[in-house]
């Protein structure tokens, strides 16, 4: 199998990832989807239901604001029973310390936010070492990039500033090394994945192209950072991570200012050409750490980005692993809708989740498929993929305008 298997990384090529988003919001209601998807409580079931599927990888997060509810005291009884839950089924589990949160009491512009998640890190690597019998595989801080966006330049969720995201992405980049290097200091062998998203902007006019090319530019700037290819000052060298984790999804291209740019579209550049780029770009082992879509395209977007990943190994990057992200379906961060994006529905009668057959189906063909490289056999090339994805989202926006219209004819009538 792929270097995940090689270097002990994960025992399966296929992960799980649960939504462990643990932010304020910018009305400053806390979000815990942990909680909120109940796998707090369905923990055993739900890695029993991965393994269950082939899946002996996962990422999950431990919630730092429950962890350190008062400064210095670590109370890990939040995370013991998906850590204990995880060993059981045999799943090795990547461990998200800050998914976008952190303690009430901790101020994240300070020097104390760094220091903090140092202390935290290292703790809870000595905790995976006593529970897991291993040195553990974590992400300090999960998407430096984008909650350096969400947090410091819109003010979406914490801690809710508008124009300071470079500020912000500096500060969480300091505080990913040092977490980084507490933990490995306080357990040797523990590795270290530093997860953010592939995004490609394009120019509409001729006069956005600066403006596009340096936002798909920026995507560099936190890897760049740890690795210390830039901002030097911020401490950063070839220990400032092991893995690369990167995130993809159906809406990661976008015109310059506008419109998201969809599968079938002229201008949509391949996975496996951006999956390249970003691999030359650091020479060390890559996974896709999360890729989902809501709805009936589930089961075509994971057909597409798996012949794009083959496509991508077969030109030489040495992918070590695919993760469903999220495995779960949850809720809306903003609205609490919910989002059919998962292996596996929110609800659980009985304790047990259904699972989206299409999916289930499309990732048992594609477990035999990355099987089959594996061993070295020839997979040929899966053409159709991305024209069957197209015909799937076209499906869907009709349908989709069907009832836009429905419901306009009928507020026209009450009217």
């Amino acid at each position: 199998m792929p270097d995940s298997v090689q270097e002990g990384l994960f025992p399966s090529f296929f992960l799980g990832g649960f939504e462990c988003s643990t932010h304020r919001r910018h009305d400053r209601k806390r979000l815990d989807l942990v909680a909120s998807t109940r796998h707090d409580d369905l923990a055993e079931e739900d890695y029993a239901a991965l393994a269950v599927h082939g899946i002996r990888g996962a990422r999950d997060g431990v919630r730092w604001h429950l962890v350190e509810a008062e400064p210095g005291r670590y109370d890990w009884s939040s995370v013991l029973p998906q850590m204990r839950a995880a060993r059981k089924a045999g799943v090795r589990v990547a461990w998200d310390l800050a998914h976008y949160g952190y303690p009430d009491h901790i101020d994240p512009w300070s020097e104390g936010f760094v220091e903090g998640l140092a202390r935290y890190a290292a703790a809870f690597a000595r905790l995976a070492l006593e529970e897991e019998g291993q040195p553990p595989v974590v992400c300090a801080v999960n998407e430096i990039s984008f909650w350096a966006w969400g947090g410091g330049d819109t003010g979406h969720f914490n801690p809710g500033t508008k124009h300071r995201g470079e500020e912000l992405k500096r500060q969480l980049i300091r505080a990913s090394l040092r977490a980084a290097r507490a933990a490995r200091e306080a357990v040797p062998g523990t590795r270290v994945i530093a997860v953010d998203p592939l995004i490609r902007v394009v120019p509409v006019r001729p006069e956005d192209r600066e403006g596009a090319e340096g936002h798909s530019g920026s995507q560099w700037q936190a890897w760049d950072a740890l690795v210390g290819q830039c901002w030097p000052e911020l401490g950063g060298g070839p220990d400032g991570f092991d893995v690369m984790g990167v995130n993809y999804y159906w809406n990661n291209q976008w015109e310059h200012g506008g419109r998201t740019i969809e599968p079938g579209d002229p201008r949509f550049r391949p996975f496996r050409e951006i999956l390249a780029d970003a691999w030359k770009r650091y020479g060390k082992p890559i996974f896709l750490a999360e890729t989902s879509i809501e709805g009936t395209p589930r089961a075509a977007w994971f057909r597409y980005v798996c012949a794009e990943v083959r496509a991508a190994m077969r030109a030489g990057v040495p992918v070590g692993g695919i993760c469903l992200y999220p495995v779960v379906s949850h809720l809306g961060w903003d609205d609490d809708r919910y989002c059919p994006n998962g292996l596996f529905e929110l609800e659980a009668p009985g304790g047990v989740r259904p699972r989206h057959a299409p999916l289930a189906e499309e990732l048992r063909r594609q477990r035999a498929l990355f099987d089959e490289m594996a061993r070295g056999h020839s997979v040929p090339e899966d053409p159709d993929a991305l024209s069957e994805l197209s015909v799937v989202l076209r499906q869907v926006e009709e349908e989709r305008q069907v009832i836009r219209e429905a419901e306009s004819a009928e507020v026209s009538r009450i009217a």
